[in-house]
Order: C-alpha cells, then structure tokens, then sequence
C-alpha cells in the first residue's frame, strides 16, 4: 500500500524521518513513528478495516480515540503478544506489527456472513428470545453451541500471556484527569501552588483538541506554542508526575482512582523484564476531571458505511497525523463545530461541502467563515442515505423547508463524509464516583451535578465546549483543587470556538423510516428501527432496552450510541430525555486487559506458596505435603514404601506411646499490645481474659456477631498489657481483619496495637509422654516440673542457645509443649531437638496424624466440625461462654429463638459396627436404611479416621439432638448404601483428660 492520502504540512504527533513497516492481513504498509493503526491504514487508502457483529457488514474506523466502535483488529506483537479487539485508533505502529481484521470468513473483503445483511429481518431486536424458545429440547443440542461458536469477536489467545504486569500505588494532593486544554490548565495552576500534583491522559502525546487546532491562539501564542511551554514548564516540576498512555478507568469511594498505563504495547523490542502495563491505584485528596466529550453520529440510512466518520474525527487524522479522509469530502452536521473541519480540509486542497441540518439563520460565525473559504453550504438540509459498500460513494441529501417536510432528494458523490450531531460530555467517571448528573437542554446533553466526593469537572466534560471556557474552568479548578479559593483568575484568553449544535437524534427522511437501516450501535449493528420496536413491545425502561437490543454494550459501551439511543427512547415515547434517565456507567471506562487487573498474582505467585522454616527437614526426611491455606504442611513421614494408612497409623502410636514433633508454625499468631488489650480480647472472646495472670494460658472461642463460631485458638499473656494469640492457620488473616475492624470502628477509645507475627515465630510442637525428658536437657532458665509449669501455662527463656518462648499445651491429649522461636533459628532448634529425641524414639507426625489424634480426644477444627453455623453450645463448649461478662461479639444473637430452640445439630462420635470401615466425611446420617425420596437427613460426618490406638475406625458428626442420641444405632450413607453405625460421645481416648497432666 502506498501512502497516497498524506498531506505534507500537517501531522503534529508524527515524525516523518523515522518511516515505520507493519502488515494488515498479510499485507506491507507504511507508516510513520507516532501513527495509529488507524491513521496509518487510511494514509494509504484502507477503509474498510472490520465486518460489524451480527450483520457482517463492512465497517470503517469512525472516531480517532478510545470511542472507536468499529475498527477492532487482532494485534500480534509477536513473541506471543497477540491479543484480538485492540481498537485501531488506539494502536500505536512500530515495525513488525502484525494487525488483521477480525469476524470474517473467507477474507475482509469478501465475507459469506453477509448473508446476515439479507436476513436482517429475521435478526431483529430480541431475536434470540423469540427464535429460540422451541422446541426447548433443541436448545442444547442444536441452538447453544451454534449462538456460542458465533459470539464475541475475535479469538481469544491459545498461548500464556508472556508479558509482566506490575502495580503501584500512589498518594497526591491533587489528580488531574485528562491533559486538553482544561487538564492542562487545571494542571499548571495547581502545580504553581506547590501541592503533588499527578496528571494522566489515555494518548501518547498530551494535548487533547489543541494537537489538531491549527488556528486557535491561547494568550497570544498558537495553541501548538501554548502547549509547548505548558508541557516544558509541568516536567520541569517536581512535583508533578505526567503520565502519558494511561487511562483513568474506574474511580471508586474515598478518591481511589485506578490509571491502566501502557508501558511497552508501542515498542517492537522491550527491554527484558520491563513490563507491559502498570496499575496505579491513586488515592488523590482532590481530583479534576478533565475528560473531554464525545462527538455524537448522526443517524440516517447506511451511516455505518466505511468512509463516514465523526467530522472532528477527520480533523484529528489531518492535522496530528497528515491523514486525508478523502478528496471528496460532504461534512453533514447539526451543529457548528464540523466547520472547523471543514475549513481545514479546505485549506489542504480537499473539495468540500457542508450539509446543514440548521437554518441558514440559526447558523453563527461559522456560516461566513465557511463562505469566506469558498465552501459551499447547503443550509437546512437533511441526509436521507448513504451509497456504496466498502466504502461510501455518494451522499443523499434533501432539502427542508421551515415545519421540517422534506423535499426531493438529490445525490452528491463523495468519497468521505463528517458526521456531527453534537457533543456528548463524557461524564463516565464523575457517575463512577456516585456524582448526580443534570440535563442541561441547551447543551441537549447530561453534565456532572452534585459532586459526592472531593471533585470537580472542568472543560468539554463539563459541557465548555469553546476553548476559552475550557481553560478558564481548567484554571479555576486546578486553583481549588489544590485549596486556593479566592486567587485572581490568570489570562487565558483564546480565540473563540465554533459552538452551537441543533438537538437531533433521527435525521428527517423522505422515505419510510421503518425500512431505513440507520445504526445507532455500530458495533452491535443496533438500528433506530429496533430501538422503537423494544419501545413498542413494553420495554420503556433504557436498562431494558439496552440489555433487549444490546446497544450500549459494546466495546465502547455507548459512548457513540447511547445519547442518540435515550432521545429516541425519549421520542418514542412522547417525554423528555430526563425522564428516561440514563444507563449505569460502570468501570472499566475503556476495556483493560485481564493481566493489567491481575498484575503479578499469576502463575506461580497466583496463590503464593508459604513454607515453614522446617519446611526443607521435611523435603529431606521423605514428608508428603498438603496445602493448607497457602501454606504446604508435612501431611505424613512414610518410611520406605510405607502406605499412608501404614505412615499415620505409626505416627498416631509413638505420639501416644512415647514421643512425636510436629511443624505448628503454620498456626496464625497476632501480638496484642497496649493498655487495654485484656479489655479488648475480654470483648472479642466469649470467654473471660481480665484476670488471666501473667505467664499463663487460656482456650478461646471467637464468635461472629451472628453468634456462631468463627474462629478459636490458645491465648498466652506475656506481660499486662501484652499477649501471644494464636489463630487457626487458615483463619489468620480473617481473625486480624475482624479484630482491626472492631478496633477502628467501634471500640475506638481503646489502647491496643495489633501485629500480626505469623512467620515471625516458628512453632514446634513435642507430644507425648516423654515430651519433658526430651526439652528438658535443651531449655535454659525455665524450670519444667509440673508444678512450676503446669498445663496451659507458657514461660520465655532460651532453648538450643536461641530465645523463646514455650507453651504447655496440647492439641493431641497428651503431655505437649509448643516451642516458639524466631523464624531463623526454627530449622536449627528443631534439629536440636530431633537430635535429643532419639534416645525416646521421637517419631515426626504430619497433619493427617494430628487429625487424627485430636479426634480421638474430641478437639473441633473450626471450619471441620462447623459450617459456619454452629454456635459453642452445638459443639459441647457452652462451658467456655462466659456468664458472667456483660457482653462479648455474638453475645446476644446467642440468645436468638432458633439458636437456643430444640432440634439443633450437635457434636458426637461415631463408631462403625465394622471395625475398618471409614466412613466418608460429608457422608449423611440418617434414622433408618431407607431409599426413598426424600430421607429425612439428621446430619453429617464432619471428620473421619482409622484409630490404630483404639484399633477401629472413628468419626466426629453433627447430628440433630445428637447428645440424647448416645448409644443409638443410626446409619451413615456410603457409595453402596448404609452402614451401621453407634452414637457416643466425641472422646474415643481419655475422656477425663489425664494424660495431658502427665
């Protein structure tokens, strides 16, 4: 392709010296370093870029930014940077791209899904609800495979994404939104102040409408001179950081915004490890919204033709890019501001004429300008359609008189048409941030309201649309954002803008209205004919109608269709457009990629895998691991080519018998600080802490206000005002994060400090009955008889020369001590420890083992035994609810009808009548073998074990009234039916407790 449509004055953004080399479906093109896809494409004459999405037919680019609706194309960057959808005005070239059209068969040009276009009668509104409802047996073996092998466009990549994706965040006083002539301005007077200021713009180059204004002067200076100095004077600050190919995409409560900026997506070649994108999650004390608007389409029969573009569109391409539409061009606008265009596709030798919807009288200074350059222009008329396939041959236009009729239609041939029917302020990101828009009917367009966060929307976004007003509201809000109130307004005169716009929706037209084909989605291919007929078949709310036509929920999500969609909606229904209101603006604001949104939580960092300190004795010693939480846990030490069952049953025998040591350092550990920290566990325990003494211990429950468990653990006080608590090892973060929201919401007046120690302190946990002989050669300056260190107490000292601080306590039902060391000296205590243990025959257990050995003594695993509704009393430890507190978390919805009424699940033990059988956990418990449908369940299995202690199998269940149900023969459902099975009590071993007192 040859560059045939450049203009060799114009082109702001490129440079001409630096030629670029790139291919569309196969084909070489030339282009230049700062070109789009987009511009690049129609430099060398290429129209037709895309097949639209239901009818296939063939579309061209329409806007010049992140609106864009048509131009989608699969971009292969190569080294399996491949991703479909990348809009063409947003692609930045280099060589090698590699760019191809998307949702076509055999090829772009020739497509059999036209075929589409001639049944479109057959695809109207609401199509799919009405063709596919019968017979309903067809529906998945014929209807949903062929509608989900013809959804979406493009295909998605078959390869990993080989692309890194980072995130940042960042604070500043204020963040300004979009860099045109109000960002900027808004910028440069808050930066003045002194305030960190962050500024951001979704295009490479910042400057927004001044980069294609080759007339306007700003304070004396050519806007082009005006940006310059701008630009040179914010990098040179520094406190200000600019960000370019970053957009704004979602703004959230307390000023969060989230920015998606593009790092490398324009380069051939990155620097190695650089990354693709970078989320940046700002928190702003003020933020300026400067984001400019949207051109609306017009709509009339055919506009969808390639070759038809937004009129400022075509100014965009001329002046950044020396792009010529066309060289015949027809501007058809309602309004005053595609005369600018006109007059600079006039002055680069393009034929021009003007199309008015507007009386010749209605028409301001843009009328004589246009007759000064020799334009023609045709006032008070009206497009009826447009000709030609792959692109636009001719125009069809028609007069109107002063009530509207239409007159005869005439044809002019062309081979480019602007289309403007006004401006759309783009007030994506102000609703995003819970603001309150208006209708402002001189603008025929919604505006930012009442703000309802620290906001301000300055410029075209506003609804200034001349550009002295775009930079005196820009001034002003930088000037209040960053808390300057009542400063002098600076000089930011500019030369006047063409403003001024008819409201129109539906062009008027000769012909019958219900037969034209005039799209208001192009993506969608959503016409002004399916938006009546939702209207007509009841759907009178635009929720309704946008999800039962789909317009509006494109790539662009209507940013090109949505206000021409609501005032026909409006029209249709004889009411005014605030009536009818407007759709959600949800986030994102443009499509972000998935990676951006995961950052670096992918592969092997998706769920990061936490070791304990131990953690490579047991890669050593032959440890099977589980994953608990994040964490890998030995699960079992098998020796040689011991079974599991073998391995655990071994295990759960020596722990019993003589000595076991296992890993806790997964367990959740908080330290709790500060003058009221008893207080503050005494409220978030059901159990009471203000009396528990120094150096001692105490279990506790923790409910959710709800009144069931949530979690429980061992609490140690260190000192008066410190304690050691210890969590479940996937309960944690969730425990923290219920303290600290306590804390910071509703006991604000208390004095306590949390900090969460988990990897901090490596737990080794020694049980059995020769636990004290083991440790008692190895600690230093603890005395470890059982009445200086009774059960459930805990001391600090030394043990292997490193500090510590050790627990007696025990999950097992034996003797038990918990040696907890600093992280770093974990591998080495415990190696110490081993090494004292061999003379007793210490054995290393895994998780399955202390599982099994806590149920045989009856201890709950919150998350096991309970589902999140199971209150202390349903689990046999009401003991532990303190009568005698005022209040805990949970204290009164323990008092709730259903949670104190007969017939509540509770906690007992299993036995099956055959001694090997294990029954399935989650197996259900019912009365009596029966198969009907359905049996009335009593409960479940919650953990179920083979018990080489007791040389049988066990069980622990829920089971409703369970504890007058002891000695009982009920049954468990298993794969093959029923088994027989004897209610007891949950402990299966040492039911008094004795042997923890060793």
């Amino acid at each position: 392709m040859s560059q045939s449509y450049r203009v060799a004055d114009r082109g702001s953004v490129i440079d001409r010296t630096r030629p670029v080399t790139f291919t569309f479906n196969g084909k070489s093109v030339q282009g230049y370093h700062g070109d789009t896809a987009a511009s690049a494409l129609l430099a060398n004459g290429q129209h037709l870029m895309g097949r639209s999405f239901k009818y296939h037919r063939p579309r061209g680019v329409v806007a010049a930014g992140s609106e864009e609706p048509n131009a989608l194309l699969d971009v292969d960057r190569g080294q399996g940077r491949r991703d479909p959808n990348n809009r063409a005005t947003m692609v930045e070239i280099f060589d090698g791209l590699e760019l191809k059209s998307q949702n076509h068969f055999p090829s772009l040009e020739r497509d059999v899904g036209i075929v589409n276009d001639k049944l479109a009668p057959m695809f109207a509104a609401g199509f799919y609800y009405k063709t596919f409802m019968w017979p309903q047996a067809a529906w998945k073996r014929l209807y949903e495979p062929v509608i989900r092998q013809a959804a979406g466009l493009g295909d998605a990549p078959k390869v990993p994404d080989p692309d890194r994706y980072v995130e940042r965040h960042a604070h500043c006083d204020v963040l300004v939104v979009g860099l045109g002539p109000a960002g900027l301005s808004a910028a440069l007077a808050a930066a003045k102040t002194g305030k960190r200021v962050m500024v951001c713009d979704e295009h490479p180059t910042p400057g927004g409408s001044l980069l294609h204004d080759a007339t306007s002067t700003i304070g004396g200076q050519t806007a082009d001179a005006w940006l310059s100095a701008t630009l040179d004077d914010l990098d040179s600050r520094e406190n200000v950081i600019l960000l370019t190919r970053t957009t704004a995409f979602g703004y959230y409560n307390h000023n969060h915004v989230v920015l998606a900026e593009r790092i490398t997506d324009h380069l051939a070649t990155p620097l190695e490890n650089t990354p693709r994108e970078r989320l940046w999650q700002v928190r702003a004390g003020q933020v300026v919204i400067a984001a400019g608007a949207h051109e609306r389409p017009l709509v009339f029969s055919n506009n969808d033709r390639p070759g038809i573009l937004l009129a400022d569109a075509m100014r965009v391409y001329l002046n950044r890019y020396g792009v010529l539409p066309g060289r015949k061009a027809i501007i058809a606008t309602a309004g005053a501001s595609a005369y600018q265009t006109a007059l600079d596709l006039k002055s680069v030798g393009v034929d021009v004429l003007i199309a008015d919807l507007r009386l010749a009288e209605d028409c301001g200074p843009e009328l004589a300008a246009a007759k000064t350059a020799d334009i023609e222009v045709l006032s008070a008329h009206t497009v009826v359609s447009a000709s030609g396939s792959k692109r636009v041959t001719a125009l069809e236009l028609a007069p109107l008189d002063e009530t509207g009729v239409v007159g005869q239609p005439f044809s002019i041939a062309c081979d480019c048409v602007g289309m403007s029917g006004g401006w759309t302020p783009a007030v994506h990101l102000f609703s995003q941030s819970r603001g309150k828009l208006r209708f402002d009917p001189e603008l025929d367009a919604f505006v930012p309201g009442k703000s309802a966060q620290a906001e301000m929307s300055a410029g075209s976004c506003n609804g200034a649309y001349d550009l002295a007003g775009c930079l005196a509201e820009g001034s002003a809000a930088g000037r209040r954002a960053a808390g300057v109130l009542e400063a002098a307004a600076e000089d930011v005169s500019a030369t006047p803008s063409f403003v001024g716009t008819l409201a129109v929706r539906v062009l008027p037209t000769s012909g019958d209205p219900n037969r034209a084909r005039a799209f208001i989605d192009f993506q969608n291919d959503v016409t002004a004919k399916d938006i009546k007929l939702a209207v007509r078949e009841g759907f009178e709310s635009i929720e309704h109608v946008k999800r039962y036509t789909t317009t509006g929920m494109a790539t662009d999500q209507g940013k090109t269709s949505n206000m021409n969609a609501l005032g026909l909606v409006a029209g249709t229904l004889n009411t005014e457009i605030p009536s009818v209101g407007t759709t959600t603006f949800r986030l994102p604001f443009t499509p972000t990629s998935f990676g951006a949104f995961a950052g670096q939580n992918r592969g092997d960092l998706f769920d990061p895998i936490r070791t304990t300190p131990i953690h490579e004795w047991a890669v050593a010693n032959g440890a099977k691991f589980e994953d608990v939480a994040q964490w890998k846990r030995a699960w079992y030490f098998p020796s040689g080519s011991e079974t599991m069952r073998a391995a655990v049953d071994r295990e759960c025998l020596a722990v019993r018998d003589r000595v076991g040591i296992f890993d806790a350092s997964t367990l959740g550990k908080i330290e709790v600080v500060g003058r009221d920290a008893a207080e503050f566990l005494n409220r978030i325990y059901t159990n009471g802490f203000l009396k528990l003494s120094v150096g001692r211990c105490r279990y506790g429950l923790m409910l959710k206000e709800d009144g069931y468990l949530m979690d429980d653990g061992v609490v140690g006080r260190l000192a008066e005002d410190r304690f050691h608590v210890t969590t479940t090892t996937g309960g944690a973060p969730r425990v923290l994060a219920h303290m600290e929201d306590y804390l910071q919401t509703e006991w604000t007046d208390l004095d306590v400090y949390l900090t969460s120690t988990t990897e901090q302190w490596a737990t080794i946990a020694v049980q059995g009955p020769k636990a004290r002989e083991v440790i008692s050669g190895l600690v230093e300056d603890m005395d470890l008889s059982p009445t200086a260190f009774p059960h459930m107490s805990l001391r600090e000292g030394r043990i292997a020369g490193a500090p510590c601080r050790l627990f007696r306590m025990s999950f097992t039902g034996e003797l038990g001590f918990e040696i907890n060391v600093p992280s770093s000296f974990g591998r080495t205590v415990w190696e110490a420890i081993w090494q004292a243990g061999q003379p007793f025959g210490m054995t290393p257990y895994g998780t399955e083992a202390m599982h099994v050995l806590r149920a045989e003594r009856g201890f709950i695993i919150v998350g096991q035994e309970t589902d999140g509704t199971m209150t202390p009393s349903d689990v046999g430890l009401d003991g532990l609810v303190s009568k005698a507190k005022s209040d805990f978390v949970g204290k009164r919805s323990l008092m709730r009808p259903d949670v104190v009424a007969e017939g509540r699940k509770q906690l007992v033990g299993l036995v099956t009548e055959n001694a090997d059988f294990v029954l399935d956990e989650g197996a259900q418990i019912v009365a009596e073998p029966s198969t009907a449908i359905p049996t009335p369940m009593l409960g479940h299995v919650t953990s179920s074990y083979f018990s080489a202690n007791r040389d049988t199998s066990i069980a622990l269940a829920v089971i409703q009234d369970g504890r007058s149900r002891v000695g009982d023969r009920l049954y468990a459902t298993t794969l093959k039916g029923f088994e027989p099975v004897t209610v007891t009590a949950p402990q299966f071993i040492d039911p008094e407790g004795r042997r923890v007192h060793a």
